[in-house]
């Protein structure tokens, strides 16, 4: 049996939880303290409730980051520091450079999960031969953008039709969108890097599903590939498959 350590306690975790398989079990999560009576309703004394994953006294097999990029920032360092496995999800947080050198510099091993987008392979496969051009889009709900710095942007109440509301770097929409743009610094972390990927978010009333675009050129050719995906119903702001990309990092970790 493989045991793993859980970062967050929200819509993702509740998703991976649910999903989680056979052959893995969950030992601790970490979580606002608020968060703690709910775990140990739920769990009993078979999971144990932490406020830092520095607080646990033994070696996860793997530590699983369904939070968000300031749980990244504030914990990944340490982890990988005492040599274990990270898998994150919050991408984004790699979009501050000097944190993104020491995580790569602290030891253990580091794993950024593909999230909400697929064809990150192809992508990775397509640099080795010369990427010249990556562009992503984001096509979401007005609900998906609610809380997030879209509301600076553009009047998601009044929006009648699409309409991009952002353009500039994956780095900018990482760090401007740190809920939303995960998807972006995933690809490009996969591809021509945080500064060089063009990012573009819309708005789109008329939806009720999350569509990301992916356009690549280069040396290899070209693809353009669009994945429309469903928003976890308890989290507009996260993607169904986001989550499944954390149990498939479950199942992997399962089968060695």
């Amino acid at each position: 049996m493989k045991t793993i350590m859980l970062i967050g306690f929200g819509a993702m975790a509740q998703a991976v939880i649910e999903r989680l398989p056979d052959g893995v079990a969950i030992g601790w999560i970490v979580a606002r303290e608020p968060h703690h009576v709910a775990i140990r309703q739920q769990f009993g004394d078979a999971v144990m409730a932490l406020t830092s994953p520095l607080d646990c006294e033994e070696t996860p097999d793997l530590v699983l980051e369904c939070a968000s990029q300031q749980a990244v920032a504030q914990y990944g360092e340490d982890i990988l520091r005492r040599g274990w496995h990270l898998a994150a999800i919050s991408t984004g947080a790699l979009a501050d450079s000097a944190l993104e050198a020491r995580l790569l510099n602290a030891g253990g091993k580091l794993t950024l999960l593909s999230g909400a987008v697929a064809g990150i392979d192809g992508l990775a496969a397509a640099k080795e031969g010369g990427l010249e051009r990556v562009t992503y889009q984001s096509r979401k709900s007005p609900a998906s953008w609610r809380g997030s710095y879209a509301e600076q942007l553009i009047d998601l109440d009044a929006v009648s039709e699409a309409q991009i509301f952002f353009e500039g770097s994956a780095r900018e929409a990482a760090r401007l969108f740190p809920a939303n743009a995960n998807v972006a610094a995933t690809v490009a972390l996969g591809g021509v890097g945080m500064d060089d990927t063009r990012v573009q978010l819309m708005v789109d009333p008329a939806t009720k599903r999350n569509t990301h675009t992916l356009h690549a050129e280069g040396v290899f050719g070209e693809f353009h590939l669009e994945l429309s995906g469903l928003p976890l119903a308890s989290n507009p702001k996260t993607s169904t498959l986001a989550a499944l990309s954390a149990v498939r990092a479950c199942r992997e970790l399962a089968q060695r």
